[in-house]
């Protein structure tokens, strides 16, 4: 499953440099109260563009946003959760969850594991899908398994009204045969079989209400299709089942029914049975998954859907697969990308591993609503529209590439996740991590640029993953606690986890690696394992002792690497000596790439080899060097960690400098300029920039990478962008981010200056060179063109930050303007729109800025995923009074907190917006409580997100730090809350 967050939103969609694949830009359906004649009118109503309007806005949201949150005027939600007839006569939803809560919420740990006393081995099940209601009846084989026990099942109190419930023929009686308790239902062990061959069938009947269930999990309805979400424990909320992936089941039959009209597509897992017509113009098909899967792998979907389909023929065995994409039918002109995608995926993970796919169709379907980025249901594939919708108009060349690997990881997974599967959630890296490094080697062999895509991947860790390892929900890849486990699909056990991953293969090579990944297929297809598996297999393969390495699976935060080195000429040895600091008590297994270069003559003269740092402190001896070398260090990101020099040195910039003119590794390379650019903006930061050469350094590096031969546009635009706010933010210890915000624009705008003739003739250039080979409806996405669109969108924001003069805003914005009527894609439209949208000033200049909002807003049509885009844009535009915009936008008839992608892609877009969020007096965290409020009765994942963006308070000043403590203790107050929430806002609250 790809999970998504707030700052992977604004890092796809606002950046014309980033390429994180992995945005949470779903879709909602549109509001049937917007008209077209609305939609004429709805920039200038919702983003005043006068100073009285922007009063009277400000004035009237007063009341709604006062501090503090309790007086939120707004008006009243839906509450959270398919609050069932269990609660409806008797309870509402809301006092509900306050007696679920009022115990506190319920830590589980890793170290508690127990197996099963009793394993459900076979599953059938029938869906009677009808208007208001759905009635399932679940017919489940017990067998024993080990150890002793009553049987649990695990059932939510609030989304199921059981109905029957009977063992073997025979009627179960409440307080008797059984008991609920909460959130599960337990059977006691003396009716269920004693011998090992023995078995039981348990049958029940539940009623659910998919139509009020705003959570997305479990059984619910997104726009006019049913559909589930099962992982992590959704399950649950469909029937009564124990609900853990160490339960592996064969589903034999799975029988859906509903409306033939209103919803003539039925789909399960696996491979379709039968299907036909009954009495009152309804219809059913019938699924059967012949592999055992746990129960967050089981996905249905009924729908009114259109789709575009093809066929795979697998090598070696010549399995021929069906291969369909579906979507709501206005959609399926953008699934073509997607298809195209799969079928990638599929002959890469045959050449590359070995794998070919094992069912005889392979479903894809695109909805609406869904919380997460896309879910590897066994042959049944759910994806956010944003992860699987795409045509020129629509997408940006990121979108198409984020499709592309998306579609990647969730084909990967029938083998790394589905096949073999986790045994607890707690090792849920060992199919995340594994899988999202696949799809990472995918990704790059596809761009046939891995440095590329190396440093896309990094810039991500770095932005997001070395956050989270330095604040309050810190955790190792494989976590040895949670309260809500839907908290922890996270960038460490995500990206973290691949970097795990990927140091296995630069430790055994890549023929070691295949090898490791043979002999864990070869021992545990079919069954539900650990990270300590894992390891074993690639040890086992190897002939290997792994034992050290596995202290990254306990290690929670950012290892430290120090160096320090030496030239001996009399002995033509150079010495590097390296030292580590970690949480862990005893040292990691640390592989570090290292190459060396001649200081004179900058050849490379040793290639690059891996040096395993296994002690505190080590040093390694490099004979037969005929003169002094620097190292080229940690090459490729060879090991998630932070590298620094062991002492400061007034050569480092010199040395930083050579790197980056001559590393032969690419990723060094950029790595050095990046490392330049830091050290300039914090000496802007700090007003002694003048008592150094670093900005000629800079600057020398800058105008190389301006005029680098060749066609590699897409490193050379990363090579001229300067690193985020969010990974400069990591360098420090308290965090100014409006200051901070200022130093990184005065840098850029000075090297705009500084090289504005050569940016102006760059840009240029690219623009005759692209219209030539082919402009219009002709968006051509091989590297090449990708690479020139996303350096020309690269050079626009350096034209567009000179702005200091009304003629210089009035040039930016009109040369802004130009790319923005002139361009037929989405990449370069939506570049010249962010542009736009932090424009202001004189008339002229605010009217080409509204005039583009109103026209990207008409064209859109109602279109949600370009939406989106209009949404975001506006949060993270840099004007005086963006909260406000914001704010207002909050009403906006196309605005809905109930559809994930529409709420991040404006409140938690605006959380990113960092000088803005965090301005002094705090309104913007007052805002994000109030949100937060509001969406934890409707969906508590995502509340828990957005409630992050608060937790970091200790990272900035005394002030700042205050207000975010206070908004947060708001939170922890509110009762009801839930649990997702409460993990989130107690564990930064924590002294």
């Amino acid at each position: 499953m790809k999970f998504t967050t707030a700052a992977m939103i604004l890092a796809s969609l606002v950046s014309p440099t980033s390429a994180f694949r992995i945005a949470n830009l779903g879709s909602t359906t549109a509001r049937s109260a917007t008209t077209a004649a609305y939609r004429r009118r709805a920039a200038s109503t919702f983003l005043p563009n006068s100073s009285a309007a922007i009063a009277a806005s400000s004035s009237s949201l007063q009341s709604t946003y006062a501090h503090p949150r309790r007086q939120l005027t707004m008006a009243p939600l839906t509450l959270r959760g398919g609050s069932s007839a269990l609660f409806s006569s008797t309870t509402t939803a809301e006092e509900s969850t306050t007696e679920t809560t009022s115990s506190g919420p319920k830590e589980i740990f890793r170290s508690d594991y127990t197996a099963l006393p009793f394993k459900v081995s076979n599953v059938s099940m029938n869906f009677d899908i009808r208007d208001g209601e759905t009635f399932i009846e679940s017919e489940l084989t017990i067998v024993q398994n080990t150890g002793e026990g009553d049987l649990v099942l695990d059932g939510e109190a609030d989304a199921l009204t059981l109905l029957s419930i009977s063992l073997d023929g025979k009627d179960l009686v409440e307080g008797v045969d059984y008991t609920i308790d909460g959130d599960t239902l337990t059977i006691v062990s003396s009716l269920l079989p004693t011998a090992a061959d023995g078995t039981s069938v348990l049958k029940t009947k539940v009623k659910v209400h998919p139509e009020k269930n705003t959570q997305l999990s479990g059984l619910y309805k997104s726009g006019s299709m049913y559909c589930t979400q099962c992982e992590a424990m959704g399950f649950r909320r469909i029937t009564y089942y124990p609900d853990r992936p160490d339960n592996m089941a064969i589903f034999d039959s799975v029988r859906i029914e509903a409306d033939k009209e209103a919803y003539p597509v039925l789909l399960g897992n696996g491979n379709k049975l039968e299907g036909g017509d009954v009495e009152g113009d309804r219809h059913y098909a019938v699924w059967e998954d012949p592999y055992p899967k746990p129960s967050y792998l089981f996905c249905i979907v009924a729908g009114k859907l259109g789709s575009v389909s093809s066929s795979y023929t697998t090598v070696p065995s010549g399995r021929k697969v069906h291969l369909e994409v579906y979507s709501e039918p206005e959609n399926v002109s953008k699934l073509g990308h997607a298809l195209e995608s799969l079928k990638k995926s599929m002959k890469w993970d045959e050449d590359t591993f070995g794998l070919e796919y094992d069912l005889d169709v392979y479903n894809v379907v695109a909805v609406n609503d869904f919380n997460m980025g896309a879910m590897e249901n066994k042959g049944l594939n759910v994806f956010n529209t944003a992860y699987c919708l795409a045509d020129p108009k629509s997408a940006t060349d990121l979108d198409y590439e984020r499709i592309e690997s998306v579609i990647g990881h969730e084909y990967f997974h029938n083998w790394t996740g589905n096949r073999v599967t986790c045994r607890d959630w707690f090792q849920l890296t060992l199919k995340e991590g594994l899988t999202v490094y696949r799809d990472q080697e995918f990704s790059g062999d596809m761009m046939q640029s891995h440095a590329v895509k190396r440093i896309e991947d990094v810039s991500s860790l770095r932005g997001r993953q070395f956050a989270e390892d330095a604040g309050p929900m810190s955790h190792p890849v494989r976590p040895d606690s949670y309260i809500s486990m839907d908290n922890f699909y996270t960038a460490t056990v995500y990206s973290k986890g691949a970097e795990v991953v990927r140091m296995y293969r630069t430790l055994l090579g890549k023929d070691g690696f295949r090898k490791g990944m043979d002999l864990y297929f070869e021992r545990h297809d079919g069954n539900a394992v650990t990270c300590d598996d894992f390891l074993s297999a690639m040890g086992d393969a190897n002939g290997v002792d792994l034992s050290q390495f596995s202290r990254w699976y306990q290690t929670n935060g950012t290892p430290t690497v120090k160096y320090s080195s030496k030239y001996d000429e009399e002995s033509k040895t150079y010495y590097l000596t390296l030292s580590q600091e970690s949480n862990c008590d005893e040292p990691l297994l640390i592989p570090i790439s290292v190459g060396l270069l001649d200081k004179a003559s900058g050849e490379e003269v040793v290639a690059t080899k891996v040096l395993e740092l296994k002690e505190k402190e080590q040093t390694f001896e490099f004979d037969g060097l005929n003169g002094d070398v620097l190292p080229s260090m940690l090459r490729g990101f060879s090991a998630p960690v932070k590298l620094v020099r062991a002492e400061a040195d007034a050569s480092e910039e010199e040395d930083l400098a050579f790197l980056a003119a001559r590393d032969t590794d690419g990723f060094n390379r950029w790595e050095a300029g990046q490392k330049l650019y830091t050290s300039l903006i914090f000496q802007t930061l700090e007003g002694n920039q003048d008592e150094s050469k670093t900005l000629d350094y800079v600057e020398e590096a800058f105008g190389r990478a301006l005029n680098m031969d060749g066609n590699d546009y897409s490193i050379q635009a990363y090579a001229l962008t300067l690193p985020s706010e969010s990974t400069l933010a990591e360098e420090m210890t308290v965090v100014d981010p409006v200051a901070l915000h200022k130093a990184r624009g005065d840098v850029r705008e000075s090297l705009a200056r500084k090289y504005l003739s050569e940016i102006r003739a760059k840009y240029d250039e690219l623009t005759e060179a692209m219209e030539s080979s082919g402009s219009g409806e002709d968006i051509k996405l091989d590297a090449t063109s990708i690479g020139q669109r996303r350096l020309r969108n690269v050079l626009l924001g350096y034209l567009c930050c000179i702005k200091d003069t009304a003629e210089e805003r009035d040039a930016a914005s009109e040369l802004a303007m130009k790319q923005f009527e002139s361009s037929y894609g989405m990449t370069d439209r939506y570049s010249a729109l962010n542009c736009l949208a932090s424009m202001d000033g004189e008339e002229s200049v605010v009217a080409r800025r509204d005039a583009a909002l109103q026209k990207f807003y008409d064209d859109a049509n109602g279109d949600a995923l370009v939406l989106n885009k209009w949404f975001m844009c506006q949060a993270v535009a840099d004007l005086p009074d963006v909260l406000d915009r914001v704010k207002s936008l909050v009403k906006h008839p196309d605005f809905t907190l109930t559809n994930p992608n529409r709420c991040s892609s404006l409140i938690s877009a605006f959380t990113m917006n960092a000088a803005h969020f965090h301005a002094e007096d705090g309104e913007g965290y007052n805002f994000l409580g109030d949100m937060t409020a509001q969406v934890d009765k409707l969906n508590p994942q995502l509340s828990s997100r957005m409630g992050r963006g608060l937790i970091q308070w200790r990272k900035y000043s005394e002030e700042r730090g205050a207000l975010m403590k206070e908004a947060l203790q708001e939170l922890a107050d509110m009762k009801p809350i839930s649990s997702d929430l409460f993990e989130v806002v107690s564990s930064s609250l924590k002294e």
